[in-house]
């Protein structure tokens, strides 16, 4: 029979383990992560065989039952905890972690211990034993993934914040400006009727980058009127000189998305592509997930578009870090470079 001290030992291991680490100074989540499974289970193995009685020392093959509860706690960790968890399947990984406890404290009590017990004198006597290690390490794993969340972002933040001084000073560079400014002065002339339109649309994009791009989740609807209106001032630069085939299907735009992370794939698409060739860009969004995808004939040689693979480089950063386990990016050149992109919207990392 077990003893309470021995049930109430059990119960205090967690409680030994996280005390012993904060009276040490030493709880730090990605340091000592090792040291406090090797404190746990030392502390397991030692109230298990050297708090027992003599008959559970002798004749209660606890050991082996140790490589299996071994086994199940971390391929709780490794499998069911980042599968389930970051799904938010909880019920379903309750159900499931309940079964295994249930599974392996039958296990134990029938085959390995081999007492005779009653199914609920099992259950009582054996239970806690199996839940103990995977309750602690579930909320051990669950502890040190919301501190690697934290962690990330704070690098988003540092990243985004970064990403927007850069793509602002590119915006309201003198040169790109005063482009923009000699496009609406020439039509001032020429088409003066086109000219308010114009205004609004250049204004519009330095509102959408200056305000609403500082959200780290924006509405999908603002994105897609932003490059509308850059796309539509585009066709007014390049007349004549290029051809734009832009296509948008869009099923709902209930949605929200990271702010300017479509737009160093448009941009490059126009800057890199060829004269008098066609510029292809295509976005869908269909049951939650955006497609986008551009087309253009190279037009540069490879060491002028160092600033295209700079844009590149900090867009494949921003989506690992917003969207790590929900995007898609493939990048293919020949006479033609293609870039696709694809977006689980609603899901990666919030601040």
């Amino acid at each position: 029979m077990v003893s309470t001290k021995v049930r109430y030992a059990y119960q205090l291991l967690p409680v030994a383990t996280f005390y012993v680490f904060y009276r040490m100074g030493l709880f730090n989540y990605r340091i000592y992560e090792v040291l406090v499974h090797l404190l746990f289970w030392s502390l397991f193995i030692f109230v298990s065989l050297f708090l027992f009685s003599n008959y559970y020392w002798s004749e209660n093959p606890f050991l082996q039952y140790f490589f299996i509860l071994f086994g199940i706690v971390y391929v709780n960790n490794g499998l069911l905890l980042p599968y389930f968890i970051r799904k938010h399947y909880y019920f379903a990984y309750a159900l499931i972690i309940g079964a295994i406890a249930f599974l392996g404290t039958q296990l134990y009590c029938n085959y390995f211990a081999e007492c005779g017990c009653s199914f609920m004198k099992c259950l009582s006597d054996y239970l806690w034993q199996t839940l103990v290690p995977i309750i602690f390490f579930s909320f051990l794993w669950m502890l040190y993934d919301h501190h690697k969340n934290q962690e990330n972002l704070k690098i988003i933040q540092k990243e985004h914040t970064e990403m927007e001084l850069r793509y602002l000073k590119s915006q309201i560079n003198p040169h790109v400006l005063l482009n923009n400014l000699n496009t609406i002065y020439s039509y001032a002339l020429e088409q003066p009727r086109e000219v308010p339109e114009m205004i609004l649309m250049l204004s519009d994009n330095l509102k959408h980058v200056l305000y609403d791009s500082n959200a780290h989740k924006i509405a999908l609807e603002k994105e897609l009127d932003y490059i509308a209106n850059y796309i539509a001032f585009q066709k007014i630069r390049t007349e004549n000189l290029k051809h734009i085939d832009y296509k948008l299907t869009v099923d709902d735009t209930k949605h929200t998305i990271a702010p300017l992370l479509l737009i160093t794939l448009i941009e490059n698409a126009f800057k890199h592509s060829a004269a008098k060739s066609t510029v292809h860009i295509h976005i869908s969004v269909a049951n939650g997930i955006l497609s986008c995808k551009c087309i253009n004939k190279i037009g540069l040689v490879q060491e002028e578009r160092t600033g295209d693979k700079i844009g590149l480089k900090n867009l494949k950063k921003r989506l690992q870090l917003l969207y790590r386990d929900s995007h898609s990016l493939h990048i293919s050149e020949n006479d033609r470079y293609t870039v696709r992109l694809q977006l689980q919207l609603n899901e990666g990392q919030t601040l």
